[in-house]
């Protein structure tokens, strides 16, 4: 693996972007979208990449005010070289390679300054590729739509398959000096109508691996784009700053057999019943506790709890509850609310409501104003009616705030 700074890149960003709307706003890389330069967030995204040392924009020679407003407005951990470009992207790319030579980059990526969007994960995957021994990595869509050929651009002249057909992305991957190379090379052949740099790389000879691009890492060039990026983005900030609540439900049912009490969110109450199960059969902390584990995606109560495990026989409950709340608390959970509903048709829950509320509260570690209790009868229908058996609902609503876990 490549060490840290062996890995250089070159974003162009010298073009004019005539086709996104009024040149009173200014080139496209420096139009504001979710309250930022376009080029602010493509720089951020290189500039704290952790594989990512030497970084070249290249930019027009009128551009360095814009420039410097769009490294302020990025959150960077490097420093940029500044390069200007020159009449064509080819050229521009060219300097930007040019620039890094001192740099002693064994790959180089290239990048377009109007794409945004790009992430983590393409840049890791072009990067994976290049130190996998490939020459050159370019990411890629595979194409969607059905292709039509018009000569005129008035009627259809024949259909083209998509099969085999991609849609080229950038960041593009290279082996630094062969990438070099291959530009001096065009140059030298007075070779400028390339469209990208893997062109280049195809016309020296150089093998192009594909890897995997992404939908969302589009090219901003019309004033729409421009529209949908900036919406996009503050929808992004809009609901990063929502609070993550999170709710679960747990459902829990268990049979009644011969007995002199259940026993009920904690509490015993006296009864001519006794639920049955390996542990104590609280079948209103086993559902509140599946409801718990649901708001953090862990499992259900029998995954962390096996009723074939003897050593959970006869278990109070209130031992599986407080697990599940620990759970949620080192996920970066707070418990904000319980709410159990019990179904049985005896015994009466109201005589017992505010002592079964305490227990919740305590187990929870939260207010009691926050643990809801109430029951209701199954109009003597099925098991329930019976009195065949107790079931319990419960929900859970769980504050997360931002954790690896959460």
């Amino acid at each position: 693996m490549s060490e840290t700074g062996s890995i250089g890149a070159v974003i162009v960003a010298a073009g004019r972007g005539e086709r996104a709307g009024n040149p009173e706003d200014g080139p496209k890389q420096y139009r504001s979208i979710g309250g930022r330069a376009v080029l602010a967030w493509t720089l951020e995204a290189f500039q704290n990449h952790p594989r990512i040392g030497q970084i070249a924009v290249v930019i027009h020679p009128d551009d360095h005010a814009l420039l410097s407003r769009s490294a302020e407005q990025t959150n960077a951990r490097s420093s940029l070289i500044v390069v200007e470009g020159g009449a064509e992207r080819q050229q521009s790319v060219l300097r930007g390679l040019e620039a890094l030579e001192e740099a002693e980059l064994a790959h180089v990526l290239v990048h377009d300054g109007v794409r945004p969007f790009v992430s983590s994960a393409v840049i890791d995957r072009v990067v994976e590729a290049l130190e996998s021994g490939e020459q050159a990595a370019l990411p890629v869509v595979a194409v969607a739509d059905t292709l039509k050929k018009s000569i005129t651009g008035e009627h259809v002249d024949g259909t083209i398959s998509r099969t085999g057909l991609y849609g080229a992305q950038t960041p593009q991957g290279f082996a630094y000096s062969a990438i070099l190379d291959a530009h001096h090379a065009a140059a030298g052949a007075n070779m400028s109508d390339f469209t990208d740099d893997a062109s280049i790389a195809e016309w020296s000879g150089l093998s192009v691996a594909l890897v995997d691009g992404e939908p969302d890492n589009v090219k901003l060039t019309t004033a729409r784009d421009m529209t949908v990026a900036d919406e996009k983005l503050k929808s992004r900030e809009y609901t990063a700053g929502l609070p993550d609540v999170r709710t679960g439900n747990g459902y829990d049912v268990h049979a009644l057999v011969a007995g002199d009490r259940v026993i009920l969110c904690g509490i015993e109450i006296p009864h001519d019943q006794a639920l049955s199960g390996h542990s104590d059969a609280d079948v209103a902390f086993h559902a509140l506790t599946d409801a718990l584990l649901a708001t953090c995606g862990a499992g259900d109560i029998g995954d962390h709890f096996p009723p074939s495990d003897p050593q959970w026989a006869g278990a109070p409950s209130r031992i599986f509850l407080k697990h599940a709340a620990d759970i949620v608390a080192s996920a970066g959970g707070s418990v904000m609310n319980a709410d159990v509903t019990l179904i049985c048709e005896a015994p009466k829950i109201g005589p017992h409501r505010d002592a079964m509320r305490h227990s919740l509260a305590e187990v929870l570690g939260i207010a009691v104003d926050r643990c809801s209790v109430k029951a209701t009868t199954n109009e003597k229908i099925g098991f329930v009616g019976r009195r065949e058996g107790i079931a319990a609902i419960a929900t859970a609503t769980v504050v997360y705030r931002s954790t690896d876990n959460g």
